[in-house]
C-alpha cells in the first residue's frame, strides 16, 4: 500500500511538509500515531490518511480533504507536497466546492444515548459528490463536465444512533444541475468553405455565411468572427448575434479580369472569456474560404476620369481637338463608338478623336463643357460616359477700341497746349500678360492738325491743342485720326476718329454750356420729328377713311335697297294684259329714252343676228331691233362691269305688247306651237351665258 500525507494550506500562511513534526512535536513516532485514525485534528490543521489499491493504472480519485475554516466560498487554495507530489498524485487546488446542505431530525429525545445523533452516508452519486457524516454538507468530490452530464440525482441517507448496528435510518433525494463556465472555444464544422461574388456587386454585398459550434451555453457561447489572412484587404466577416453565424462581406470592389479568385483564412473566439480560463481558448479555430469572382458583362470604361483640352481659337473646320479613349473591361473586347452631347461645335470620330465643326471664338464662349459617351458594339446597352472640358486659347484678333463714346470741346479762345480730352482704350482680346496700348496721332493730323496727342503710359492719352484761337463760324467741328495698338503677338491697330466742337464757352471757360445747348437742340429736333411722324401718319389714316367711304357710297350705288329708283328694276304682273286699251302697263317711252341717251357702242364680237326669242306677235308693237340692240348693250356693260351680279344671275327684260295678237307670252303653251325651240344663240352672247346656253340647248335637242 502506498500512503501519501497531504496538507492543506491557508492561503497566506506557511503550509508544512508531511512527515515533519507539527505544533512542536518532532518525531516521527507522533505523526505515527496520529495517522492511525482517519482523521485527528490538531490546532486546526486536519491531517488525512488514504489508501490506493496497488497496480493501479491510470487516473483514480483516491480522497477528498477540506480545511475546517473552509466554508466554500472560494477563499482557499489547496497544494500538494512530499513524495510523488505533482508527478504522482495531484490535487485540484479550487475543487473541495459546498454544494448544498441537508438536515434530518429524529423524535428520540437528543439527550438520551445516541437515539438522536445522526450520521449522514451518500448511497448514490459517490463518483463526484460526497457528504460530511455529521453535518450532512454535500460537496464535489470530483471534476465534473456540465457538457457530458449536467444533472445529477444524489440520494443521502440519515441514520441514528450513529449508524451503529439497530439504527433507524432515512433518504433523500438531492437534483443537483451544473452551471456552464466557458471551458470550450468554439469549432468550425466545416474546414473548407467554397463562395461566389459577382464583380458587380457593391461594396457590402454579403457574400455567403460560415459557421462555428460551441458546446457552453448562454454568454459562454457568444463568439466573434475575423478574418486571418487576407492580404487584398477584400473581404470581411461580422457576426450575426442571434444566429452566432460569420457573415462574409465584400468590403472592396473585385474585378474578374484582374484577379478571379481569393483565398482567405477565417478564426472565431469567444467573446466573453475569463483569464482563469483562458488556457481553454489558447489556439482559436480557423477555417479557410476560397472565394470566385463572376464575370458580368460591364461598361465601357474610359482611361480617365476627366479629360481636359486646349484649341485655339479661329481655327478652320476639322481642326484636331482631342482623343479620348475607352475599353471593354470584359474577356471578349467589344469594339467601342461614341458620340458627344451638349455642344454643335465638335464632333467625335469612331477611334475617339474630337475635330471642331465651326470657327471657334474666344470672345463668344471660353470653355465648352462636353459630355462623350462610349457604347459596346456588341452590346449597345453598356453605356458609360466622362466629362470633356475644351477651353479656347486666345488669339489676337481684335484691334483695341476707344472704351467710351466721347463728346469732346474746345473753346474759341483756348490757348495752345490745353488739354481737352483725356481718352482710353479697351480690347476685347484676352492677355496672359497685362494689356498696354499706344497712342498716336496718323500721319495726316500729326503734320496737318491743330491738337496733338501725349501717351500717357498707363492705357490713356491726353488730347491737347496745337494752336491758340478757334472760330466756331468758319470751322465748327474738327475731325483727328488716331490709331491705337496693342501689344498683342502679332500687334493689332484700329483707327479710330475723334469729332471735336467748337464751343463759345462762357467767361471761365466752361464746355458745359455747350453740350447743355446741343442736347436741348437735340431734343427740340427730336419733338419736331415726333410732331412729323404723327402729322403724317395722320393724313394717311385720313386718307385711307375716305377711300373707305367713296367705296361704300359706290357699292350703295350699284347695288340700291329694294324700292329705291331704279332705270332698270324689273316689275312683275301677274295678270294678263288688258290689249291695245291697257295704258296703265309698263311705259315703254321710258326704255326708249334710255336707249335714245346711251352711247352707241360698236360690237366687240361679229357673230350672227340674235334670233328671235318673242313670239311673232311680238313683231307687233315696238321695233323688235330697238330691244335687240337694248339687250346686247345691257349685255356688254354687264361683261365689262367688275361689280356686275354674279355670273348665274339672270337679268330679264320684258314688254307685253298692247293689243297683241299673239295673246300671252306665257311659256305654258309653247309646247303645243310650232315655235322654233333652239337656243344655240346663247353660246354667242358671252361667258355669263354660257350655263344658261348649256342648259337649255341640251335641253331642246334632247326633246327633239
Amino acid at each position: 500500500m502506498h500512503i501519501c500525507w497531504l496538507l492543506p494550506c491557508v492561503l497566506g500562511i506557511p503550509c508544512l511538509w508531511p512527515g515533519f513534526a507539527v505544533a512542536g512535536d518532532s518525531s516521527r513516532e507522533t505523526a505515527e500515531k496520529w495517522a492511525d485514525s482517519h482523521w485527528r485534528v490538531k490546532r486546526g490543521w486536519v491531517w488525512n490518511q488514504f489508501f490506493v489499491p496497488e497496480e493501479m493504472n491510470g487516473s483514480y480519485h483516491i480522497g477528498r480533504l477540506r480545511s475546517d475554516l473552509d466554508n466554500g466560498n472560494n477563499s482557499f487554495q489547496y497544494k500538494l507536497w512530499g513524495d510523488g507530489a505533482g508527478s504522482l498524485f495531484t490535487i485540484d487546488n479550487r475543487t473541495g466546492t459546498f454544494v448544498i446542505q441537508v438536515t434530518a431530525s429524529d423524535a428520540d429525545d437528543p439527550t438520551s444515548g445516541n437515539n438522536a445523533r445522526l450520521l449522514y452516508s451518500l448511497r448514490q452519486g459517490q463518483a463526484y459528490f460526497s457528504v460530511e457524516p455529521t453535518t450532512g454538507v454535500i460537496r464535489i468530490s470530483s471534476k465534473t463536465d456540465r457538457e457530458l452530464q449536467d444533472e445529477y440525482w444524489v440520494i443521502i441517507q440519515a441514520k441514528d444512533m450513529i449508524g451503529q448496528p439497530g439504527a433507524l435510518s432515512g433518504t433523500t433525494s438531492v437534483l443537483i444541475k451544473l452551471s456552464d463556465i466557458n471551458d470550450n472555444k468554439p469549432v468550425f464544422k466545416e474546414s473548407f468553405y467554397r463562395l461566389t461574388v459577382s464583380e458587380s456587386a457593391p461594396i457590402g454585398t454579403s457574400i455567403g455565411k460560415i459557421m462555428a459550434y460551441d458546446s457552453d451555453i448562454g454568454e459562454n457561447a457568444e463568439m466573434d468572427y475575423s478574418i486571418e489572412e487576407d492580404d487584398s484587404k477584400t473581404f470581411d466577416i461580422i457576426t450575426d448575434n442571434e444566429t452566432q453565424e460569420g457573415i462574409v462581406i465584400l468590403k472592396k470592389k473585385v474585378d474578374f479580369e484582374h484577379q478571379s479568385h481569393y483565398g482567405i483564412r477565417a478564426k472565431v473566439r469567444n467573446r466573453h472569456v475569463d483569464k482563469e480560463l483562458l488556457i481553454y481558448h489558447a489556439d482559436a479555430s480557423t477555417t479557410f474560404i476560397k472565394v470566385r469572382v463572376e464575370d458580368e458583362d460591364e461598361p465601357p470604361i474610359f482611361l480617365l476620369p476627366t479629360y481636359i483640352f486646349e484649341i485655339l481659337e479661329e481655327n478652320p473646320h476639322g481642326a484636331f481637338v482631342g482623343t479620348v479613349s475607352a475599353i471593354d473591361p470584359d474577356q471578349r473586347k467589344s469594339p467601342i463608338t461614341y458620340s458627344i452631347t451638349g455642344s454643335k461645335e465638335f464632333t467625335i470620330s469612331d477611334n475617339g478623336t474630337i475635330i471642331v465643326t465651326s470657327t471657334l471664338d474666344r470672345e463668344i464662349n471660353a470653355w465648352y463643357n462636353l459630355s462623350v459617351t462610349a457604347t459596346e458594339r456588341y452590346n449597345v446597352q453598356q453605356i458609360s460616359s466622362v466629362p470633356v472640358y475644351v477651353q479656347v486659347l486666345n488669339v489676337n484678333d481684335h484691334a483695341p477700341e476707344f472704351s467710351e463714346y466721347y463728346e469732346t470741346y474746345v473753346c474759341e479762345d483756348a490757348d495752345s497746349g490745353q488739354v481737352i480730352q483725356t481718352i482710353s482704350a479697351v480690347d476685347r482680346d484676352e492677355s496672359i500678360e497685362d494689356h498696354h496700348f499706344y497712342f498716336t496721332l496718323s500721319a495726316e493730323d500729326t503734320n496737318n492738325s491743330s491738337f496733338t496727342i501725349r501717351d500717357n503710359q498707363d492705357n490713356t492719352a491726353t488730347i491737347l491743342t496745337n494752336r491758340s484761337g478757334f472760330s466756331l463760324q468758319e470751322e465748327p467741328n474738327f475731325f483727328i485720326t488716331i490709331l491705337i495698338a496693342d501689344n498683342g503677338i502679332p500687334s493689332l491697330t484700329s483707327t479710330n476718329i475723334l469729332t471735336i466742337h467748337v464751343c463759345d464757352c462762357d467767361d471761365s471757360g466752361n464746355t458745359q454750356t455747350c453740350s447743355d445747348k446741343k442736347l436741348v437742340l437735340f431734343l427740340g429736333l427730336r419733338v419736331e420729328v415726333i410732331i412729323a411722324i404723327l402729322i403724317f401718319i395722320m393724313v394717311i389714316c385720313g386718307f385711307v377713311f375716305l377711300m373707305l367711304a367713296l367705296r361704300q357710297q359706290r357699292k350703295q350705288i350699284l347695288f340700291p335697297e329694294k324700292g329705291d329708283v331704279f332705270g332698270e328694276n324689273i316689275f312683275c304682273y301677274d295678270d294678263e294684259g288688258g290689249g291695245e286699251e291697257d295704258t296703265e302697263a309698263f311705259d315703254i317711252a321710258e326704255l326708249r329714252s334710255t336707249t335714245v341717251m346711251r352711247e352707241r357702242r360698236a360690237r366687240k364680237t361679229t357673230s350672227a343676228e340674235i334670233r328671235s326669242l318673242y313670239r311673232q306677235s311680238l313683231q307687233v308693237g315696238p321695233d323688235s331691233a330697238l330691244f335687240r340692240k337694248f339687250i346686247l348693250e345691257k349685255l356688254e356693260e354687264a361683261d365689262s362691269d367688275p361689280c356686275a351680279p354674279p355670273f348665274d344671275s339672270l337679268q330679264t327684260y320684258a314688254f307685253e305688247g298692247l293689243g297683241s295678237l299673239a295673246g300671252s307670252l306665257s311659256s305654258l303653251g309653247s309646247a303645243d306651237t310650232d315655235q322654233d325651240g333652239n337656243f344655240d344663240y346663247l353660246n354667242e352672247l358671252g361667258p355669263r351665258f354660257k350655263r344658261l346656253a348649256c342648259m337649255f340647248g341640251s335641253a331642246v335637242h334632247s326633246n327633239n
